[in-house]
């Protein structure tokens, strides 16, 4: 029998420039529970609403939308009340202190989909006017100063993974290969597949809501097995089966014919 363990995962923290993620509690002083950000009482902006939002922000702030979804559902899966183990905190998974940089100095103001937005999409800006897409979206995960310390290439698996999540689907969106070179004209930098299993693990690194739609959409379906008596069906019973270099096996088995 094969058994599957899905392994709860918080959604990605962003601009943790000292990677507080990839350190251990003691080295980096990790927050309990009770010290992060406590999402509000109130009922989730509808999806609908979200893609207005994002939609919204993405153009006033000079952004294609298709990579600012991109981010948002690689961040958050789209959850406003969506809160990391970093202490990161909505749609755009903000840390308080880059949102205070904008302006934003209520943390509790970050749970507020539309300020979440706004300021995650100022952000994202000024980091892909800088950087280039393919840099901006590694300093979001990373942190600029992990940039600069990478030679412009940061190379945490986690970030790893989440660059190459992240390009992917704003590529798809646009019609484009990830790994052609027109993507690498449009990103400015190059995809590679080794970069979406950095550090192992097919599930690893995802948010919990995707994990759990990656583990549904594949299915049991390709591990099946056919199973084929070799004999007549009187010799299926065990006491009548002969032992010996000579005999055959009571059933083999068999990968399932594939769909011409």
């Amino acid at each position: 029998m094969l058994g599957l363990l899905a392994v709860a995962a918080q959604p990605l923290a962003t601009q943790a420039d000292e990677r507080t993620r990839a350190q251990s509690p003691a080295a980096a002083g990790e927050a309990q529970p009770s010290a992060l950000p406590q999402p509000p009482q109130t009922p989730r902006p509808s999806r609908a609403a979200v893609n207005a939002l994002i939609d919204r922000y993405a153009k006033r702030s000079g952004l294609e939308r298709d990579l600012v979804h991109a981010v948002v559902r690689a961040e958050s899966g789209y959850d406003a009340h969506a809160v990391s183990h970093a202490g990161a905190v909505g749609l755009m998974q903000l840390m308080p202190e880059t949102a205070a940089d904008y302006g934003v100095d209520s943390v509790a103001a970050l749970f507020d989909a539309k300020t979440n937005v706004r300021v995650g999409t100022r952000h994202l800006k000024r980091l892909v006017s800088r950087y280039g897409i393919g840099k901006a979206v590694m300093a979001y995960n990373a942190g600029e100063g992990a940039l600069a310390r990478h030679g412009g290439f940061v190379t945490y698996p986690e970030t790893q993974r989440y660059t190459h999540r992240v390009l992917t689907a704003y590529l798809s969106r646009k019609g484009v290969g990830a790994y052609s070179g027109k993507a690498r004209q449009i990103t400015g930098i190059s995809l590679t597949p080794a970069m979406a299993q950095a550090g192992g693990g097919k599930y690893r690194g995802l948010t919990q809501r995707e994990r759990a739609r990656r583990m549904r959409s594949a299915g049991l379906s390709g591990l099946s097995l056919k199973v084929r008596p070799s004999l007549g069906i009187p010799p299926l019973d065990p006491t009548a089966h002969d032992i010996g270099p000579d005999t055959k096996p009571m059933f083999v088995l068999e990968r399932p014919a594939e769909d011409n």
